[in-house]
């Protein structure tokens, strides 16, 4: 992998919006609030298919030559206001810091994306962050745009009273969705949206905010699609792609376990057609008999979204309606139980995740409940919003996100890391195509 070879100058913007490099300053990185000195082999240049953003409210922060840190206040260049900028890092990539900065009194809250800290050096981005999949089944560069217009509108013309496959159009063409895109290219893994209806009230929900305190994402879907609706996306997806996956839950929709009788039709029907690729479930688990229902009936692998393993700390997150944290786990029991792959959906925010008593808590969760695999997903949520949800005393003793995986993986050969949900069908794609 390739790093840097000494650290880069600090990324600011003025009050436009135009981004340029401090002329002295080098980049540093934050976790909960903390700066954080980092080391060349903490960044790799900045991933094709991110983007940059300018962060309102906030003053730059980087280091002097003598290690200090130092807080922007006004634009080297013409003495103008001055943003913090930090880049929303493209699929498949999980940052290692956030972009540091000083959050002034009436400061807005941040759009729900991640926030990785970046700098400039030797004519390239470079960000704090690690590639944490090979796959590359979400990469733009592969993608053709003309291609993927003109599929996607042969598509919708085919299956005009389908309202699945025209709504999944609209998450393709208006949202950039990249499941929704590979859909469209007959490729990899295929959304199966299901659920308008959610049993939690999660902080950085994507498809609905209820706190009015930033918009969401993407619209959720307004309707249950019928089995023969998903039947039509997933038979023919899962016979022809390559790595074939369907997956129900997705961030354009509420709960999926609250529409499992659909789902549980739905995969008989599609099992009746073909036993090729993985069916896949992205779920909170709130609902274990469904889960064990689901099992029976063919789903191949449940990847169960955490933002921690410790009780508090979800509720404060998730804010579940009618089903708490142990259900959670007894899913996973199920699912287990029934010789099926789990995936812990676990979404990582420096100063948290890395906390040493999260650290000790995923150590006894794992030894207990013996998930396959850890997708490692950035939480994309301001970071002094997060931190300001979590209970006194969430975060203690961060160790490093680096630091962290070396840590687990240590401790637990057998388990994967990655960041996409797997194929599971050993003629399509081997095991090793994520991270172990």
């Amino acid at each position: 992998m390739k790093h840097p070879s000494r650290l880069p100058l600090l990324v600011i913007a003025d009050r436009r919006g135009n981004i340029t490099e401090h002329p002295s300053l080098t980049m540093t990185g934050m976790s909960a609030g903390v700066c954080a000195h980092l080391s060349p082999t903490d960044l790799i240049p900045l991933p094709a298919g991110s983007e940059l953003f300018a962060l309102p409210g906030r003053l730059p922060v980087g280091r002097g030559p003598d290690g200090e840190t130092v807080i922007v206040e006004s634009h080297p260049h013409d003495g103008g206001p001055v943003q913090a900028v930090a880049a929303f890092m493209a699929p498949a990539h999980t940052l290692l810091y956030n972009a540091a900065w000083h959050r002034l009194e009436a400061a807005p809250t941040l759009p729900l994306f991640a926030f990785a800290a970046v700098g400039w050096l030797a004519g390239r981005f470079w960000a704090a962050g690690f590639r944490s999949d090979p796959d590359r089944r979400q990469d733009m560069a592969l993608i053709d745009p003309q291609k993927l217009i003109s599929q996607t509108k042969r598509r919708l013309a085919r299956s005009p009273g389908n309202r699945l496959i025209q709504h999944l159009g609209q998450c393709c063409l208006t949202y950039g969705c990249p499941a929704a895109r590979n859909f469209f290219l007959g490729r990899f893994e295929a959304p199966l949206p299901t659920s308008p209806r959610c049993n939690a009230r999660c902080l950085g929900c994507i498809s609905l905010q209820e706190s009015g305190c930033c918009r969401s994402t993407q619209e959720r879907i307004t309707f249950v699609p019928s089995p023969a609706e998903i039947a039509e996306i997933a038979i023919p997806h899962l016979r022809q792609a390559n790595a074939a996956v369907v997956s129900f839950g997705q961030g354009c929709e509420g709960e999926p376990l609250l529409q499992a009788a659909v789902i549980e039709e739905s995969i008989k029907t599609i099992r009746k057609q073909t036993s090729r690729g993985t069916i896949n479930l992205n779920s909170n688990a709130s609902r274990p008999e469904a889960v064990a229902r689901l099992a029976e009936a063919g789903l191949d692998s449940l990847r169960v979204s955490l933002n921690s393993v410790r009780e508090p700390l979800y509720n404060a997150y998730y804010r579940p309606g009618g089903y708490g944290f142990g259900d959670v786990k007894e899913s996973i029991r199920r699912m287990k139980k029934a010789g099926r792959f789990v995936s812990l959906n676990y979404f990582l925010q420096p100063g948290l995740t890395d906390s040493r008593d999260e650290y000790e808590a995923l150590v006894d969760f794992l030894g207990e409940l013996q998930p396959d695999m850890i997708q490692l997903r950035n939480l994309n949520m301001d970071p002094d919003w997060y931190f300001a949800s979590m209970p006194k005393g969430a975060s203690h003793e961060p160790m490093g996100i680096a630091v962290w995986l070396d840590k687990l993986r240590g401790q637990f050969p057998a388990l994967a890391f990655g960041y996409f949900n797997p194929c599971l069908d050993a003629a399509l794609e081997p095991k090793k195509s994520f991270l172990s």
